[in-house]
């Protein structure tokens, strides 16, 4: 029986679309397909796969309005934000500048006696697995680079976001890459997990919850298959002394509220010094108190709903299970918080590491406050985490956020910013945030694998 997965609309809780799954045959033949092509694909010049990749980011940029409308309707991000054009194509435009840089082989002699030097090889056959949350931008950060880099792409988006995949696909081919080199599939957990354990794929690249990634290296496990991940995170800030504390609060506030929460790299827990504490909760309860929650489709709407009601019922939990234990709520429920996807976005002092809140991924609108004494006392609470994707440093002093950074167990320290992907810099984690490489000179070194040539001549 034939499987279909189907989007629900947290805008009314709707079926938005539905679409039907492949069978382990079916999607067997499109494995089979893009081993196939990858060769072919390989072997055009890299100038050629960078511009057939420019043009194909190129196409996604002419359907932008209609972008940000079906992500609207899919996951819930105001239509006002524009769709996610802006960092797609600043990730793909940098990836393909710097490719023949980063590709170029290392020539460790060439005389008349010998050649020695290392390539890089394409994997072959890459596997995408993008999540909802911004599914154009975490999808490009592999597919651009793994195209570029030689090998031939199968993508498989989250259920939440069923037709971003089919248009990446679309712009793609209109873009002149062929078929069987990209392909969007539709695929179960038991299809999935039985096409990596069949070593179906030369590399995995997973980016979602850590059980979904628990998952990958479990279908992986003995195929040596390489699996990378980005199992999102607890992401903290810290307000150090010395802060402006408007950009502290404007910055801070953003990172934790935008997309309603729902970011990898989103700040889940904020430190401030005593001396600026209460100064930083008032302003920030102010911040928040003028969002917008409402119909992602109206122009006014600030904040849409949660991209499915089960997401926003875990983050009731915890904001309910701290406020229960102690902890102060300080934002009133808005008028369009409708105890389903639609919910008020929260900041709660009065926290510590034993609640939830501050300990388990929340991945939505709520962020708790503390107030610490020194950067010492900062830095241990920042370091209390099973996650390490990025830490954010408000401060003037340049020296003291270096120093601090040092000391972070994290993937990217910020300076009076957060919640930013430079796709000229490594995006990476440690602990339950997985382990990877993406972007930057070190994805283009994950997608490929090296290959030694020592040619003696005579």
């Amino acid at each position: 029986m034939t499987k279909t997965l189907q989007c629900i609309s947290p805008i009314d809780g709707s079926v938005y679309l539905e679409r039907p799954t492949l069978s382990r045959d079916a999607a067997g033949a499109v494995v089979t397909a893009a081993r196939a092509a990858q060769a072919g694909w390989a072997a055009r010049p890299m100038g050629e796969r960078i511009k057939l990749v420019r043009a194909a980011v190129a196409e996604v940029g002419k359907n932008t309005d209609r972008m940000a409308l079906e992500l609207a309707h899919q996951m819930g991000r105001p239509v006002r934000y524009g769709g996610e054009f802006g960092g797609f194509e600043e990730r793909a435009l940098h990836m393909a500048e710097i490719a023949e840089t980063a590709l170029a082989p290392i020539i460790i002699e060439d005389s008349d006696a010998f050649t020695r030097k290392i390539m890089r090889e394409p994997h072959g056959v890459v596997f995408v697995v993008a999540p909802w949350n911004y599914p154009y931008m975490t999808a490009i950060n592999t597919v651009a680079p793994a195209l570029i880099a030689g090998n031939s792409v199968i993508l498989k988006h989250a259920t939440q976001t069923l037709q971003v995949g089919e248009r990446l696909a679309e712009a793609f081919y209109a873009a002149g890459i062929p078929k069987d080199v990209f392909q969007n599939v539709f695929l179960d957990h038991d299809t999935t997990s039985a096409l990596i354990a069949a070593r179906s794929f030369d590399f995995v690249n997973f980016t979602g919850s850590v059980g979904g990634g628990q998952a990958m290296e479990r279908a992986a496990a003995g195929t040596f298959t390489p699996v990378s991940t980005e199992l999102g995170g607890k992401d903290p800030g810290y307000v150090r002394a010395d802060a402006d504390l408007d950009a502290a609060v404007d910055g801070l506030m953003d990172g934790a509220m935008f997309n309603a929460g729902q970011c990898c790299c989103g700040i889940e827990r904020i430190y401030v010094h005593a001396s600026l504490y209460d100064a930083f909760v008032e302003k920030a309860v102010a911040l928040v108190n003028t969002y917008v929650l409402g119909n992602p489709l109206d122009g006014e709407t600030t904040m849409g709903p949660m991209a499915n009601i089960r997401f926003a019922s875990e983050v009731r939990a915890q904001i309910d299970e701290a406020v229960a234990d102690g902890a102060t709520a300080h934002i009133a429920p808005f008028a369009a918080d409708d105890g389903g996807a639609y919910l008020t976005p929260q900041i709660l002092t009065g926290v510590n590491h034993n609640m939830r809140v501050m300990r388990d991924e929340s991945f939505g609108p709520v962020v708790g406050i503390m107030s610490v004494k020194d950067d010492d006392e900062a830095i241990a609470l920042m370091n209390d985490s099973m996650f390490g994707l990025t830490a954010a440093i408000y401060t003037k002093d340049a020296q003291a956020a270096d120093a601090i950074g040092a000391r972070l167990q994290t993937g990217t320290v910020f300076m009076n910013r957060c919640d930013y992907l430079d796709p000229a810099l490594c995006w990476t984690g440690c602990k339950d945030t997985g382990r990877g490489a993406g972007l930057s000179v070190l994805g283009f070194q994950a997608l490929t694998r090296p290959k030694s040539y020592h040619l003696k001549k005579a």
